[in-house]
């Protein structure tokens, strides 16, 4: 069962025995960045709906559930400030606005579900949720969650207007994929913290 204690997330059980510790965080949290961003240029529009299919969150569950609650949530934040800024972050799209108007389109409900999505699966990942495969994937799942209910109720307020539309548009063309990719990646988790060997994936 997860620990009900904090025993760490991988990043910091992984980096607390090195004097780099500080800037091993910080290019974790840049690399995270690097991936959502990455992930995100794997899109596919699709003609039925404003929401293309993308990679991002699956990068936005892994690398929340590797950094932790907070350094997740800050590499999803500066997700959002690098698209905002104007950098070519956010999925490509001819449909979709650029840059700080993406967070106003279609699909800002879940770009802005990122950070809380993040905080949720590194604060679970945190409590030992990542360590074997099961609860791994309760963790990514709950993140999940996060994400679609902001991406379903922002369509519901600024496109549909309709509930049961939105979840057509925004979630039901999505979750079976989705959760498929999850099913994947929380296999990675349980099996990186064996490389740190068990006394190490053991510490609280």
């Amino acid at each position: 069962m997860p620990s009900t204690t904090a025993p760490g997330s991988f990043l910091d059980v992984s980096v607390s025995r090195s004097a780099l510790a500080p800037l091993a965080k910080a290019s974790a949290v840049a690399l995270a960045v690097v991936l959502t961003a990455a992930a995100a240029q794997v899109s596919v529009p699709l003609p039925f709906t404003p929401v293309p299919l993308v990679l991002t969150p699956l990068a936005v569950l892994m690398t929340s559930a590797i950094l932790g609650a907070r350094f997740g949530a800050v590499a999803q934040a500066a997700y959002l400030l690098a698209g905002i800024a104007g950098l070519p972050v956010f999925a490509p799209s001819a449909q979709l606005p650029p840059g700080p108007l993406r967070l106003l389109g279609p699909t800002g409900g879940y770009l802005m579900a990122y950070p809380l999505a993040a905080f949720v699966t590194g604060y679970l990942a945190e409590r030992g949720w990542d360590r074997r495969y099961w609860t791994s994937l309760a963790a990514m799942l709950c993140g999940l969650v996060v994400i679609f209910a902001g991406g379903v109720s922002w369509l519901t307020l600024t496109v549909t207007h309709s509930v049961d539309a939105a979840l057509t548009a925004g979630l039901r063309w999505f979750i079976v994929l989705d959760v498929m990719k999850v099913v994947a990646g929380a296999m990675l988790l349980p099996q990186a913290w064996k490389l740190l060997g068990p006394s190490r994936s053991r510490q609280r």
